[in-house]
């Protein structure tokens, strides 16, 4: 599944070619695309040899090594290395995934590396999910009850309950599967895409909420929530094995139920 593609007018030219140090064995090449607003040249992409026997076996273990040891001038997100915080969400191989858990040695031939597709771009590898981070906010992700409850008192639930959240809250905001919707990419600014929504189902179907209903109001528009093909890219994507396509289907299921 390729998922990646360049900006509208985007020229993106060969650029440097960084060899490995003489004497190394285990030679990975990562051609990694490169961009800097403040130079005022189109974006290239760099070529880096990276001596896999001196650096960890994931995607972002190389591009520490190229930042650490071949370029400090690279740009790129991260954080926990873990699969956890969701920073390092970068398209790897023409899929966008994680690039700390993404194993350098599964990618066949040289890793390409891109930021993520139908993004705008800081810099290098850093996109700005400034209205990705906006259209999570708009869907309210607390919990909303009246009255609220007494500070030294748990809402409690069922099992069963409990058990309908898992898929759901396990998403670390990634951005990998809304920046992989060709949904997503032309109708950005209204559609909220798949990660908002499966965010917003995890509110909707707690059973300890006492909003669905203005939540479901909220999501009553043609372009917020219908935009969905079911194109199953955010699905095949997720680096958390997680369904979004499903969860905006359930919301479309309970739309129906409640008119």
């Amino acid at each position: 599944m390729a998922e990646f593609a360049l900006p509208a007018n985007s020229k993106v030219g060969k650029g440097k070619v960084v060899k490995a140090p003489a004497g190394a064995q285990r030679i990975k090449k990562f051609n990694v695309y490169r961009w800097n607003p403040d130079d005022g040249n189109n974006p290239v992409v760099d070529t880096y040899e990276v001596d896999l026997d001196t650096c960890g076996p994931m995607v972002l273990d190389g591009l520490i090594k190229i930042k650490n040891d071949l370029d400090p001038t690279l740009a790129f997100r991260r954080s926990c290395r873990e699969g956890v915080c969701g920073s390092c969400a970068m398209n790897i191989d023409g899929t966008n995934t994680l690039a700390c858990t993404k194993a350098t040695e599964a990618v066949s031939g040289d890793v390409n590396i891109y930021p993520l597709p139908h993004t705008s771009v800081i810099k290098d590898l850093v996109p700005d999910l400034t209205n990705f981070y906006a259209q999570y906010a708009s869907i309210e992700p607390w919990m909303k009850t009246a009255p609220p409850a007494p500070a030294t008192t748990e809402r409690l639930q069922s099992r069963e309950d409990r058990a309908k959240l898992d898929g759901l809250w396990e998403c670390i905001l990634c951005a990998c599967c809304s920046t992989s919707c060709p949904s997503y990419w032309w109708n950005s600014d209204r559609y909220l895409g798949p990660a908002a929504l499966l965010q917003s189902y995890r509110w909707l179907i707690d059973s300890r909420d006492e909003d669905t209903g203005n939540r479901l109001d909220d999501l009553e528009d043609p372009f917020k929530l219908y935009r969905c093909h079911t194109i199953m890219n955010c699905a095949k994507t997720c680096p958390k094995s997680l369904n979004p396509a499903e969860a905006i289907a359930s919301i479309k299921q309970m739309m129906v139920e409640r008119r």
